[in-house]
């Protein structure tokens, strides 16, 4: 079966999706309960999740092109129709890496609209003809002015890990933003997208009426793709991926929603797909880690590794209360706020006595795709490109050679350049973190449990005639044998005494002085 359906790829505008003939999610109800009113808001959701289609979405509904919404949602809502003046920034299109590229980006976006109303430039400060911009344009038009920003925080993204710079870029991006708030009278609405709310940029402190709608239940489906609108709207790709795979239906759906499903942006939980993977899996017929490969979180591997944060807790059990969870602090150096933000985790469970959530990995591309981009951090090597890797690590135990498997662990120990880790670092946390990453990544293949909580061993690995159970301990307070002890007192294995698998237990003894792994013994 081939569709033949335009799926709408990297495509953020809107009318030359409508226009195209492209496949397209009807979102405009939002825009309608959203346009009617004459209020500020603000949207954050990860990158490539939507969020320049659906402002795109607005310019064209505010520029009153009715025709372009034939058939959607909105035409039963709307009855006006009126065209208002629409200043449109996008910060996607410049990479805004310091101070003189972004005011580049920010002067051509002001010229472009000076020139095109005729609007005379009266001054060289940015802010200045920003100010001008809003007033002549309501003067112009006898219309007050719609203005959306697509991306604002993105230069401050761009230079987090360049604080100067950083700074320096705040304070412009203050004043810029800063006049929305004397420019109230002049503005019929305002619309916001980014990622992060970023707490000294004062459009989050000076426009107190900025309503974040990030996290209202109402909207947990303005962007990406509900299960509902996946079933409704792509039934013949669905059908596709099941005769390519050679899968049932109910069988693709389950593999679609287990890599790209997961994402809750309010406590309601409701399930949001990652419209880029979706789309692109159903553009080329083929399961892939999509999102992941646009972009590389290396500013945050290397935060998590100097800051030492126990990063096991990512299997739904980072907490944090909940007026924090869109408040990103650089100051601070809280990651967690901003791991959430950037859709590296997602809520898991509310807890409503402590008004706080349980944070985790939204589905296995996230997962997967981070850990792989961590490993690497952790171990200050390019492990997959050097001669270790995941899978060179699980061929030596699906073919039952634990001795091997355990020899090349310890030469990988070996390998890592310590010197470059901090002395305070190298403890049995900083073990349990590498094992961690090696033992979940190789999850992708395999059948693997991490130690997540007292009673069951630091890790299983299950193949296809195997199941090997580990315990790891430090040299300076126990030993190899005290490993397989505790795995037989506390019964590990026992729930595997039925699997015709064989069984093989491995006590592992790690030692600080000798940087790795020391000795182990199996039985």
């Amino acid at each position: 079966m081939n569709t033949n359906r335009d799926m709408p790829v990297g495509i953020q505008d809107f009318e030359k999706l409508r226009t195209g003939n492209y496949v397209y999610v009807d979102k405009t109800q939002y825009v309608y309960e959203l346009g009617r009113k004459d209020r500020p808001y603000f949207l954050g959701r990860p990158r490539r999740f939507g969020k320049s289609l659906f402002i795109s979405t607005l310019k064209v509904y505010f520029e009153g092109k009715k025709e372009l919404f034939e058939g959607l949602a909105i035409t039963e809502l709307e009855k006006d129709w009126i065209q208002y003046p629409v200043i449109y920034l996008d910060f996607n299109k410049s990479a805004s890496n310091d101070v003189e590229t972004m005011n580049a980006m920010l002067d051509f976006i002001l010229r472009n609209h000076e020139e095109r109303w005729a609007i005379e430039q009266k001054s060289d400060s940015l802010s200045v003809r920003f100010s001008n911009l809003i007033d002549k344009a309501h003067d112009k038009f006898k219309q007050k002015v719609v203005v959306l920003i697509d991306e604002y925080d993105k230069p401050l993204i761009n230079t987090m890990d360049k604080p100067e710079i950083n700074e320096q870029i705040r304070e412009i991006l203050k004043g810029f933003y800063g006049v929305l708030k004397g420019a109230d009278a002049h503005l019929r609405f305002v619309f916001l997208t980014g990622v992060t709310k970023f707490s000294k940029v004062s459009i989050f402190s000076d426009l107190n009426q900025l309503i974040d709608i990030s996290m209202d239940k109402r909207f947990s489906g303005i962007c990406g793709i509900t299960q509902a609108e996946l079933e409704e709207n792509f039934v013949p790709e669905i059908t596709e991926l099941s005769e390519t795979y050679k899968t049932s239906y109910e069988e693709t759906l389950a593999a679609l929603k287990k890599r790209y499903n997961g994402y809750h942006f309010s406590e309601n939980l409701e399930g949001v797909y990652n419209p880029f993977s979706l789309l692109n899996t159903f553009n080329s017929q083929t399961y892939r880690y999509y999102w992941f490969a646009t972009g590389t979180p290396t500013f945050l591997a290397k935060a998590l590794r100097n800051q030492n944060y126990d990063i096991c807790k990512f299997d739904n059990d980072v907490r944090i209360v909940a007026n924090l969870v869109m408040d990103y602090r650089f100051e601070n150096q809280n990651l967690v706020p901003l791991l959430y933000q950037s859709g590296y985790l997602t809520i898991k469970s509310y807890e409503q006595d402590e008004d706080s959530y349980v944070l985790g990995f939204p589905n296995e591309e996230v997962k997967y795709g981070f850990l792989n981009e961590l490993l690497p951090a952790f171990v200050l090597t390019p492990i997959e490109t050097g001669k270790f890797s995941v899978i060179y690590f699980l061929r030596q135990l699906k073919s039952a050679d634990i001795e091997g498997f355990m020899t090349s662990l310890k030469a990988f120990f070996a390998d890592i350049p310590y010197d470059d880790i901090k002395l305070e670092h190298r403890d049995e946390q900083y073990y349990q973190h590498v094992f961690y990453l090696l033992f979940t990544l190789m999850g992708q293949f395999v059948q693997t449990e991490v130690k997540s909580s007292k009673g069951r061993a630091d890790a299983i690995v299950k193949t296809a005639n195997s199941i090997y159970v580990f315990e790891f301990k430090m040299d300076d307070s126990a030993t190899a044998e005290d490993a397989l002890a505790q795995i037989n007192s506390k019964d590990y294995a026992i729930p595997y005494f039925a699997d015709h698998r064989n069984l093989v237990k491995v006590g592992v003894e790690f030692s600080q002085k000798e940087k790795g792994i020391k000795r182990w013994i199996t039985q």
